[in-house]
């Protein structure tokens, strides 16, 4: 079967979710994709220029080369793009990968949330045959404010569309390509104290300025520990972590993003223990690496976390306030004992588990069968 990929930001996290699933189905997947860069012009026009390059490849006519299925990411406006391809999409099976939201994604500090992004993603959701959230907690929290959204507007708010939508929608996990982190482990682990990992976006909705004061508290503590801050940063770097670098001093082993994905590996193989401090995240792949990778996460009991750790661990590993963060993080730090190898909750997400499921729920009767 021939699946059409209509992805319109390919980098990072959509970058990987993209190939890993080319990788692994036994289907043939074609991608179609724009550059992961100015995401507003992306779910703007994005669906201009893919509807062409779909017809550019898909035009001929040969029914040997139409796909069977279409699957599209949330950065698309599926409705223009289908529009612009109704004579060759016509009947086509589709299903709406959501990655993310522009509803729930949390705005920037004084920012007012334009409201259009999240009515993109709504009427994409109208056209597509079936929708795939990558996590319990994106579904729940999606539907949760959908009706808030539609209240908005002063008539005709179709607030009935949200249980049909709600019908056509079920959870579809990110696939991650966990075992080639085993591929890349290093040999053993440098000498010195336990080192303390921070591997997700140097922006806002990670919150880092939390996770520094907790670092700053177990200072205080005298507690023995090294930090790897890692971690991509846009535009410039938060003050905070120039606060961080000069407080922190000979504790950091590791300040800034690492280009090289073997290096990055090596510092999950090599770290102890792994924190969150997020205020946000849809799903959390950063921290299900380096949970595969023997960390022991420290995590905020809240988002989609709290399924990377067994009941009986969470006392041990999820925190409820900055008390309780300081405390879980001493410690696993000091009691070596008390940390736990959390890897086997996480690896049923690797893409050798994960593909199948994908292959199953985007084949055309069952796209088309549910609804």
């Amino acid at each position: 079967m021939r699946i059409a990929l209509i992805e319109p930001y390919d980098t990072g996290s959509h970058h990987d979710w993209l190939h890993g699933y080319a990788a692994h189905s036994r289907h043939h997947i074609v991608p179609l994709t724009l550059k992961g860069q100015f995401w507003k012009w992306r779910m703007h026009g994005g669906a201009v220029t893919l509807a062409r390059r779909y017809r550019e490849h898909f035009g001929s006519g040969s029914d040997e080369r139409a796909p069977s299925a279409l699957l599209a990411t949330d950065m698309l406006d599926l409705t223009t793009f289908l529009a612009l391809t109704r004579d060759l999409t016509h009947g086509l099976p589709v299903a709406l990968y959501m990655h993310e939201n522009q509803l729930t994604y949390p705005t920037r500090p004084g920012e007012k949330r334009d409201l259009h992004y999240g009515f993109i993603n709504y009427t994409s959701m109208l056209c597509a045959d079936r929708i795939y959230f990558n996590s319990r907690f994106h579904l729940e929290g999606w539907f949760d404010e959908l009706p808030r959204l539609l209240k908005h507007f002063p008539d005709h708010n179709e607030l009935g569309t949200v249980q049909r939508l709600r019908e056509r929608s079920e959870v579809l996990p990110l696939g991650l390509s966990l075992s080639r982190l085993d591929d890349l482990r290093p040999a053993q682990r440098p000498p010195g104290p336990p080192i303390v990992l921070w591997n997700h976006r140097w922006e806002y909705d990670k919150d880092p300025g939390a996770f520094l004061r907790a670092l700053y508290a177990l200072q205080d503590r005298d507690i023995s520990f090294s930090v790897a801050l890692l971690g991509e940063t846009f535009v410039r770097v938060p003050p905070e972590f120039d606060e961080a670098r000069e407080r922190l001093g000979d504790r950091l082993v590791q300040f800034g993003y690492v280009d090289a994905y073997a290096e990055y590996v090596r510092w999950l193989w090599w770290s102890d223990v792994v924190v969150s401090t997020a205020i946000h995240d849809f799903f959390g792949a950063s921290m299900a690496e380096a949970i595969y990778c023997g960390c022991h996460p420290i995590l905020p009991n809240r988002l989609n976390y709290p399924t990377f750790v067994p009941e009986a661990e969470r006392p041990r590993c999820l925190y409820d306030d900055h008390e309780g963060l300081c405390d879980l993080l001493a410690e696993a730090i000091q009691h070596a004992s008390l940390r736990r190898n959390l890897r086997e909750v996480v690896a049923v997400y690797d893409w050798d588990a994960i593909a199948p499921l994908y292959d199953k729920a985007l084949a055309p009767e069952v796209l088309t069968g549910r609804d």
